[in-house]
């Protein structure tokens, strides 16, 4: 049996499906404390809630309705009294700290149910009359020892969980627990056990309560006896087959009646994640459940329509069929979808991710999603350990047409305070000068330099971060703060030339990462750049589990390839902008302008003189019949924000310099379609498609008599300005260094080549 002792986290707070609360013995009730104050309660009460829901494990949805009604009462004994009265039913234990710090213990009301291999979730009332602010500490003899399978004796496992602290691995990959929780000093407050059995059945256990050496009270009244029954589970074993009736890999989310989330997220180790609702499982693999009926919601990523099934557990092993169905499948149409910015550690996953999880186990996350190409990076925390997964070409656990490739995040490390840099298809993982984290330099441009001189393809992670304005135009020329670590010297970068493998100047800078942050920022800071006459492509990322732990391909790339999908022609496919970003729900497929297709020649049309321009796509869009309010919140990409109202409808708009041009009304409903624009050009410009807010095409640039793009003054002007705001918040990262001449150097380039951008502009 795994010992899950470090996973300070929590599941379920009733009785196993199929159980009722109150059919054990159970503790008489408990006092109810009128010295606390109200306020600083409720708190908590509101903050054990939000942590069960987002663990998988609401509270009882009456329990969390008279914590509402009592957070509205006014008078303090009343609120109290109603407070103590919703949570204390769920109480297994209640500690009492008396005014000498003796800890005194006794069972609680809440009934001793458990689940074989499981864990169950329960609370503890602390009645806190010492006002003591140390760890409150819970053992047990018949505890499992670490790293061991224990014995008769030795059955369970038991922690209260920790609000802010998730497991931290060492080397070994073995869970370490973290540091205890302090009470706070309040009068009355509520912790959360987790109590795990490895069999089934009436098991007895002695649990033993302090806060510290010299603690417990007198006459053995630290230790509570407490028989526990612990219901067995069943093997379930899973059916999974994709559309064409092919063994497959899916994403199961497993809900009981009372919306509780299974297998329980605090059990669970890589390559599930506890952070999430959902398990991703092989066809022929097993989930164990206990008796009870259940919600099965399944799925394969956005490109899938997702299903529920109902479930019910008896006495047997039992079985579930599952049969996928998709609703589009750009990869027959060549079109190959990637996430670029993917992690194994780090944000989500750990406190401190020092090592993170293992190649095989992202591996299933990406194929799961039917995400194709998964670009795993390594970054700050973790850099030391997961580098030794870095290589060259694709790592071994890949599976066509499933990729993952290990690269490099520079966050947490290096030039990250100038702005985070995505850097692709490296050959190399260590910049010159050591083999650790601590040596890289600070200025991007030069940590660029380096990455472009072995061939690899470059831009600024999550960018809209420090980059966010008030308006939210698209274009505006509101000049942002840049005091982030998105795509800040982006503004400084994307001016620069570098010398490529051959020995050949490329663009430093190739694409700008968009999708997992606010689209007005990614979009205006890519659109002003392009208006300077700059070709930086767009490309999509998630930034797992940092910006989002939901899944992995959130923010997808869509690159279309002519023959076999390769890693290096994916990646390859981003440089030239052959391809659009999408949350997955709509796809702009095979964009054309005069015959010539986006990320081809050079995305470029040449006309002698101002023309109409002819363009083509095929488009496909899919949303629920009934709106969900939910997808439309934050500024991230989602198709549910360009809905029409309460329709299916979106809007597919012409985007020439910034600007929407032309539009067409499409219906979201998963049919592929054929669309065109007859548009007339009557300057250099670059043009795309877009869906706002949910997909975006790369642009193809159309040069009229052979001028240089130079859409707007005011962008040249937004992009000189930025270069001075930029510089102000970054230069003290290199005050402390031997960077600042570099720096300067880098600025004043960058200064330069917008005046004169600027000078060649006429007048908007």
């Amino acid at each position: 049996m795994r010992t899950t002792l470090g996973l300070l986290l929590v599941t379920s707070l009733a009785a196993p499906c199929g159980a009722t609360a109150r059919t054990a013995r159970q503790g008489p009730p408990l006092p109810v404390i009128q010295s606390v104050a109200a306020q600083p309660l409720a708190a908590q009460a509101r903050r054990i809630m939000q942590a069960l829901a987002q663990l998988g494990s609401p509270l009882p949805a009456s329990t969390e309705a008279a914590l509402h009604r009592a957070a509205e009462l006014t008078d303090n004994t009343a609120a109290v009294s109603a407070i103590q009265a919703a949570l204390d039913p769920l109480c297994l234990l209640a500690v009492n700290v008396n005014p000498e710090s003796r800890v005194k213990l006794a069972q609680g009301p809440a009934a001793p149910h458990l689940v074989q291999g499981d864990f169950r979730l329960f609370l503890v009332k602390v009645y806190n009359q010492a006002g003591v602010t140390a760890p409150l500490h819970l053992s047990s003899p018949n505890q499992i020892p670490a790293g061991g399978e224990g014995d008769r004796e030795r059955w369970m496992e038991i922690s209260l969980y920790q609000y802010d602290s998730w497991v931290n691995y060492g080397p070994d990959l073995e869970p370490r627990p973290a540091a205890p929780q302090k009470l706070t000093g309040l009068e009355v407050e509520y912790r959360i056990v987790q109590v795990l059995s490895r069999d089934s059945g009436r098991r007895q256990a002695k649990i033993v309560a302090d806060v510290g050496t010299g603690t417990r009270d007198l006459g053995a009244r630290s230790e509570a006896d407490i028989l526990f029954r612990a219901a067995p589970t069943q093997p379930v074993t899973l059916h999974i087959r994709d559309e064409n009736g092919k063994p497959a890999m899916a994403m199961l989310t497993i809900r009981d009646s009372a919306g509780r989330t299974w297998p329980a997220q605090v059990s669970r180790l890589a390559p599930d994640f506890f952070f999430q609702p959902q398990v991703y499982r092989m066809d022929g693999e097993k989930v164990r459940l206990p008796a009870g009926s259940y919600t099965v919601t399944c799925g394969r990523g956005p490109e899938y329509v997702v299903r529920s099934m109902p479930l019910t557990i008896g006495t047997k092993p039992t079985a579930l069929s599952v049969k996928l169905e998709r609703w589009i499948d750009p990869s027959r149409y060549g079109w190959w979808s990637g996430d670029h910015h993917i992690h194994a550690a780090g944000c989500a996953h750990y406190t401190n991710p020092t090592a993170g999880v293992l190649a095989k186990d992202m591996i299933r996350h990406t194929i799961g999603e039917d995400l194709k190409v998964g670009c795993n990076l390594t970054w700050g925390p973790c850099f030391d350990y997961q580098n030794q997964f870095f290589s060259a070409s694709v790592d071994k656990v890949s599976q066509y047409p499933y990729l993952l490739k290990y690269d490099i995040e520079v966050s947490g490390f290096g030039s990250h305070e100038s702005g985070h840099l995505c850097l692709l298809r490296l050959k190399e993982a260590n910049y010159p000068g050591g083999v650790d984290k601590f040596h890289w330099p600070k200025l991007g441009l030069s940590t660029l330099r380096w990455a472009k001189k072995q061939g690899a393809v470059c831009g600024p992670a999550h960018s809209g971060n420090g980059i966010i304005t008030r308006s939210q135009e698209v274009p505006n020329y509101e000049i942002p703060p840049y005091d982030g670590i998105g795509a800040n010297e982006y503004i400084v970068d994307v001016t620069h030339e570098v010398p490529g493998p051959d020995g050949k100047m490329v663009p430093a800078i190739d694409f700008i990462s968009t999708v997992d942050t606010h689209y007005v920022a990614e979009l205006n800071m890519w659109y002003h750049t392009l208006n300077c006459g700059y070709r930086p492509r767009i490309s999509g990322e998630t930034d797992f589990p940092c910006i989002s732990g939901e899944r992995v391909g959130i923010g997808r790339s869509y690159i279309k390839l002519d023959g076999k999908l390769d890693f290096d022609s994916w990646v390859e496919g981003i440089r030239k902008g052959r391809g659009y970003v999408s949350d997955g729900r709509s796809h702009l497929m095979d964009f054309t302008a005069n015959g010539v297709e986006v990320g081809t020649k050079e995305s470029e049309v040449r006309l002698d003189k101002p023309a109409e321009v002819h363009l083509t796509a095929r488009v496909a869009a899919l949303l629920d019949l009934m709106p969900d309010p939910t997808k439309k919140q934050g500024g991230y990409w989602s198709l549910e924000r360009a809905r029409i109202g309460d329709s299916r409808d979106v809007t597919l708009e012409v985007v020439v310099n910034g600007y929407p041009a032309a539009k067409k009304i499409i219906t979201a409903d998963g049919k592929l379609q054929d669309v065109s624009f007859d548009l007339k050009v009557d300057r250099s410009s670059w043009v795309a498609l877009r869906i706002l807010g949910a997909s975006h095409t790369n642009p193809i640039f159309v040069v009229v008599g052979d001028k240089p793009i130079r859409a707007s003054r005011r962008s040249a002007e937004w992009c000189l300005k930025g270069v001075e705001q930029c510089w102000s918040q970054k230069q003290r990262f290199y005050a402390r260094t031997n960077e600042t001449a570099d720096a300067r150097t880098a600025y004043d380039h960058a200064r330069e080549a917008y005046r004169r951008i600027l000078a060649e502009c006429e007048a908007d």
